[in-house]
């Protein structure tokens, strides 16, 4: 029962830091990366779908993405999404085939904002980390009167060990960002 327990807790630690990975790739560095519209939602026919079911998206360039529609029809829903992503100061043009998106030059002070976004993200999933590992430990609380106390205990310890890796691994994640976000 407790090594059910500890391995449903790697598991979702797991999904946890490849979603807060996730979350560090949409925010914009002073490259294009296709990443950055993963998330991007485009009014298709009247119902919201993800601009990645719509188009195929490449990065020429280092500063240029261009985003190809499968559909030639949604070429104008496609640029006001892009248009409408907030944080984001582009400003797509359309030649009626291809949308291409400019990424403007990041400034000192913009990539400094985006330092404290991603910081601000990184303690999110440290905080859900710990979520994960309050709800497990309280379901090891659960069996004490069914197994023996020194079970217990070193159940807790290899508790903490994963969660204190998934953290390290959120860290390493969060200097990569970080250090991707100030290169000039």
């Amino acid at each position: 029962m407790i090594a059910e327990i500890l391995a449903e807790t790697i598991g979702r630690m797991e999904r946890a830091v490849e979603a807060a990975k996730d979350d560090f790739a949409t925010v914009r560095t002073g490259r294009a990366n296709p990443q950055l519209f993963q998330r991007v939602m485009v009014d298709y026919y009247g119902s919201p779908t993800p601009l990645s079911q719509l188009a195929s998206l490449n990065a020429p360039e280092a500063r240029t993405l261009v985003v190809t529609p499968y559909d030639k029809s949604a070429l104008k829903a496609i640029e006001q999404a892009i248009r409408d992503i907030p944080n984001l100061g582009v400003n797509p043009t359309n030649d009626g085939n291809l949308v291409r998106v400019t990424m403007p030059e990041l400034t000192a002070d913009r990539r400094k904002e985006y330092v404290k976004l991603v910081r601000t993200k990184g303690e999110d999933a440290k905080v859900h980390l710990r979520g994960i590992r309050r709800k497990s430990k309280d379901e090891l609380d659960a069996l004490k009167s069914d197994v023996g106390e020194d079970e217990l205990v070193r159940a807790e310890k290899e508790l903490d060990t994963i969660t204190r890796t998934h953290v390290d691994l959120i860290d390493e994640a969060l200097k990569r960002k970080e250090a991707e976000l100030l290169e000039v």
